[in-house]
């Protein structure tokens, strides 16, 4: 059977996939550009875009890094990428991933709107005044992440009472994804917590809010987890791992770095967000547990949580430096998220390679 069109608000996707945000510096132009190209749905990763270009359309740097909130999320950067990511996939659809726990999430949102974003998919934390911020863009759906059907509920009855609005479509991650995740440590090893229990329940709470069209995420790999999902009830998938070994991968380190991990280097670590997160055990993460972590000092004030530097300094280590030294291939430095299934990848292919794989 082939993969049907998946329809979300006024856009239609041909193929039901999601290329999954990835930051800092995965999904840009180049990777979100090319997926859209070959008729999934191409996603920019809006977190860190002052590194864009070595810094090149920021205001000021400090030792390398952006300097405060509206340097870190780069607005001149943002509206660059997504000017690249154009000229690759023309009008086709094409997303923006914003988390919902960074400095100046409204902000960063209708610099994503003005950029030219068809989509604006929201998770780490639930987003429930995201519709107060795209009111002047009637025409952007709005997708938010969620990891069970109470946050559904939640949602839709805060933004229907609010906003009169639903989401335009859901995402529903399981605790095997990459990065952030949206719920404890423990709870990310139980069996009521995984894709496959929360995505049937999210599917029939979404029945009591209308047509919401419900996206699988989290650990899916290949055209039978995608069969599996829409089998439970999803309209289609997001994967973000499987594009980590893609040749226009823009962070390109990680093109060396995923045909060398195994399955024992990928694990959950404490996150300065306040989320457990998944990563390679390498770069900032090896070194804070031989205790050669550097000193560390907020420079660019990325997320709310970490209230500015202090939970960075409980957990050991600054996310956005993290993230950013690993978009530049910083070896020893960096913070390399992955999903469960980052081992997986033995092969570097071409976008086009990966979406053929996984619609043939």
């Amino acid at each position: 059977m082939g993969l049907k069109p998946l329809k979300i608000g006024q856009y239609t996707i041909p193929l039901p996939i999601f290329q999954g945000g990835m930051g800092i510096g995965i999904s840009w132009d180049n990777l979100a550009g090319n997926v859209s190209k070959c008729n999934a749905m191409g996603i920019i990763s809006c977190v860190g875009t002052g590194y864009y270009k070595n810094r090149e359309f920021i205001q000021k740097s400090i030792k390398n890094r952006p300097f405060d909130t509206m340097n870190f999320y780069s607005k001149d950067s943002l509206f660059e990428i997504f000017k690249n990511a154009r000229k690759i996939c023309g009008d086709k659809p094409l997303g923006a991933n914003i988390l919902y726990a960074i400095n100046e999430y409204g902000r960063v949102v209708r610099d994503a709107c003005e950029a030219g974003a068809n989509m604006i998919i929201t998770g780490a934390g639930l987003p429930t005044n995201m519709p107060e911020f795209t009111s002047n863009f009637p025409n952007v759906a709005l997708i938010p992440i969620v990891s069970s059907a109470k946050a559904l509920r939640i949602l839709c009855k805060r933004w229907e009472g609010r906003y009169k609005k639903i989401p335009d479509a859901v995402i529903v991650e399981g605790p095997l994804s990459g990065g952030h995740q949206g719920v404890s440590y423990e709870d990310c090893f139980k069996a009521e917590h995984q894709l496959e229990s929360i995505l049937p329940q999210v599917v029939e709470e979404s029945k009591n809010w209308g047509e919401i069209p419900i996206i699988a995420a989290g650990g899916i790999w290949d055209r039978g987890d995608i069969d599996r999902m829409i089998s439970l009830g999803a309209s289609g998938v997001q994967m973000g791992t499987r594009f980590l070994g893609a040749k226009e991968c823009d962070a390109k380190y990680y093109n060396e770095l995923m045909l060398k991990v195994k399955k024992e280097d990928i694990e959950l670590i404490k996150s300065p967000v306040g989320y457990p997160a998944r990563a390679i055990v390498t770069g900032i993460i090896k070194a804070l547990r031989e205790g050669k972590a550097p000193k560390i000092a907020c420079i660019s004030n990325c997320v709310s949580p970490c209230n500015r530097g202090e939970e960075a300094k409980k957990v050991g280590y600054c996310i956005a430096d993290g993230l950013g030294d690993g978009y530049r291939g910083d070896i020893e430095n960096g913070l390399f998220f992955t999903g469960a299934n980052g081992y997986r990848i033995d092969k570097i292919q071409s976008v086009q390679e990966i979406i053929d794989e996984l619609t043939k």
